[in-house]
């Protein structure tokens, strides 16, 4: 029977798995990180949201009378407003109705409440976006890091 060392880390020198867990490491912050900023980017948009004090509309398809703090009460309100602008032009959008027309400002205020609104949704998705990376890329470090051992430990077969 003969006795030889395996190092548990794949083969790795000790450089080498030095520095792969050195990306595990940075892995890990990387993801608390991206875990925090998108929870910042959340709560931030969601209270600035609820500082304007808007509420969805009694009319609206679904979350009707609900504040406007989330991604869904804000895509509620931004279709509540674009099919109340749609009845008020007659089915036109700001761009086909005449420049004379009465009903063109309301469409027009209409149109940049909702680009205000779905900006606030795009931003509620990076944010969701950025912490769902976050916890890969944490996931991923720790990992590594549990892969490869801080200092070559050697088995004997």
């Amino acid at each position: 029977m003969t006795t030889s060392t395996i190092p548990a880390t794949f083969g790795l020198s000790t450089g080498k798995a030095g520095m792969v867990r050195l990306v595990g490491v940075l892995g890990m912050i990387g993801g608390i990180l991206l875990l925090v900023v998108g929870g910042l980017g959340y709560g931030t948009v969601s209270s600035q949201l609820g500082e304007e004090n808007i509420t969805v509309a009694e009319d609206a398809s679904f979350l009707a009378g609900a504040p406007v703090v989330g991604p869904f009460s804000a895509f509620a309100q931004a279709d509540i407003i674009n099919h109340r602008a749609m009845k008020a032009s007659g089915g036109k959008t700001y761009a086909q109705l005449e420049q004379d027309d009465p009903t063109r400002p309301t469409v027009m205020t209409a149109s940049l409440l909702r680009a205000s609104l779905f900006t606030s949704i795009l931003a509620f998705g990076v944010s969701v976006f950025a912490t769902a990376i976050g916890v890969l890329v944490g996931l991923f470090g720790w990992s590594i890091l549990t892969l490869v051992p801080a200092r070559s430990k050697t088995t004997t077969v």
